[in-house]
């Protein structure tokens, strides 16, 4: 039986909700990081007003292995560029960066918590590498860190797998287990059917539940929704979906549709106007299109329909055939 949070409705008022701003991070996927710094100063500011619970920078990411001249700051979040933003953050919303497995010197790059502006670390982790996340979490864990834990493209996995992934997470020191829909290929009822799982585990082991939904089927926001109903706290969001390939699910849609009265959409819409509007047209693209449907269709990386886009492609039924010829 599906568990829900008590009392939870549509028109439920939940204290436990956090909304965590990923627009750098999982944006930065679409231009390499090179976001001015009054982008990002005015997204600290609105996320700020809006009342967003953290606020994502980028990634981590190792300088050994990857080129600095490649990549804008948010690549690497060094701490002096983080504090050139935030100063000392004296808010109520917290920072915080991503770690992805492997791609990390998390020993050397990542200080102690009282010498740095970052509050959380997300670690990012594929269901093989778990033991490699654990360290990396307790690591964080032991310099002060709050933590969660990412564990992408879940639904490539079986269930067993699962099962042994969220038991061994939820045992180590871990503060948030997050769902993740990398290919943007679950419906509703399968987000669901996840975040029963996920919070049955994370229940027995007093730690909270977190969303991150990509949009390929238009269903970022209806399937974080629907988990919301069940008791997942955590909420990644991106301003107008900004993301890798389809985008993520739109922060102006959660906060429209959160009861909670501390969220405030209207800087999130100014922001769009300011940044978001001049960011598409620019050039840049993101957002649901026919060639990411069909990835997230056929539960695959998106990697073949950014190529496909960016050749210009319009052979939609031979992209399908493709995909279809690749499994």
């Amino acid at each position: 039986m599906e568990k829900r949070a008590k009392g939870r409705t549509l028109m439920s008022y939940a204290p436990d909700i956090k909304v965590v701003d990923c627009t750098l991070r999982d944006g930065g996927l679409v231009n390499d990081f090179f976001f001015t710094d009054e982008f990002a100063k005015d997204l600290y500011r609105a996320n700020i007003k809006a009342g967003v619970d953290y606020m994502e920078f980028g990634y981590k990411a190792s300088k050994e292995l990857f080129d600095v001249k490649k990549f804008g700051k948010w690549k690497f979040c060094d701490d002096k560029d983080i504090r050139a933003i935030v100063g000392d953050n004296k808010t109520d919303m917290k920072i915080s960066v991503m770690a992805d497995v492997g791609r990390c010197d998390f020993k050397k790059d990542i200080l102690n918590k009282k010498d740095s502006p970052i509050d959380m670390v997300r670690v990012a982790t594929y269901i093989n590498t778990i033991p490699a996340a654990v360290a990396m979490i307790e690591d964080c864990t032991k310099k002060g860190y709050e933590t969660t834990v990412n564990i992408m493209a879940i639904s490539k996995s079986n269930d067993v797998d699962i099962d042994a992934a969220l038991e061994l997470l939820c045992q180590s020191s871990v503060g948030t287990v997050y769902l993740v829909d990398s290919y943007g290929s679950l419906y509703p009822e399968q987000a669901r059917r996840l975040a029963d799982k996920y919070l049955e585990m994370a229940n027995k082991y007093g730690k909270k539940v977190g969303i991150h939904a990509h949009n390929n089927q238009q269903l970022a926001f209806a399937n974080t929704a629907e988990v919301v109903i069940m008791g997942v706290s955590y909420l990644d969001a991106t301003v107008s979906g900004l993301g890798r390939g389809c985008g993520n699910c739109p922060s102006e849609l959660l906060l429209g549709y959160l009861k909670n009265p501390k969220y405030n959409i209207n800087p999130i819409l100014r922001f769009i106007e300011n940044h978001i509007v001049p960011l598409r047209e620019s050039g840049l693209t993101w957002g649901y299109d026919v060639p990411y449907l069909l990835t997230g269709l056929l539960n695959q990386h998106p990697k073949t329909a950014i190529q496909f886009i960016k050749e210009k492609r319009t052979d939609y039924n031979d992209l399908y055939l493709e995909l279809l010829d690749s499994f």
